[in-house]
């Protein structure tokens, strides 16, 4: 067997260990999620262990052993590894954290931006970059609506 053939055969052994419970590759191809929203990756072996390369672009946690709930936190690009309960690697792939597109509007006032999304209604959205003032009354408004609620 020649050695390019070695490599494409621990490629695709590689693709069907490592890979996504629902199909989608996991090595190699990376992952996606939308800065300030989650996402549910179903894996194919039990993780013990999973780390981020930059926490302040996203978080991880095990939902349950072959379950991870993936947060973006920040726009940008970092790594995610996934260790079985010896210290093996399960996987070792690129997270991507984009910006939502779709019903996002931004309103620009001068230097000043804001973020709405409107589904149907406009509504504003914490998004990175927003102005200040902007992001303070939003944070604001959202924590007063959840104390009420929890009353």
């Amino acid at each position: 067997m020649s050695a390019l053939s070695k490599r494409v055969l621990a490629a695709l052994v590689a693709l069907a260990f490592f890979g996504f419970a629902s199909g989608a590759a996991f090595a190699g191809s990376g992952v996606t999620v939308n800065v300030n929203m989650a996402r549910i990756l179903r894996i194919n072996s039990p993780a013990a262990t999973v780390i981020i390369g930059n926490p302040a672009i996203a978080d991880v946690t095990i939902q349950d052993s072959k379950t991870l709930i993936l947060t973006g936190k920040a726009y940008g690009q970092t790594n995610l590894i996934i260790l079985d309960a010896v210290g093996n690697p399960i996987a070792d792939t690129l997270v991507d954290v984009v910006q939502q597109t779709g019903e996002l509007m931004t309103v620009y006032q001068g230097a000043s931006r804001t973020t709405l999304i409107c589904d149907p209604v406009c509504q504003p959205t914490l998004m990175l970059g927003d102005d200040n003032a902007f992001t303070s009354q939003t944070i604001a408004s959202s924590s007063l609506i959840s104390s009420a609620a929890r009353n």
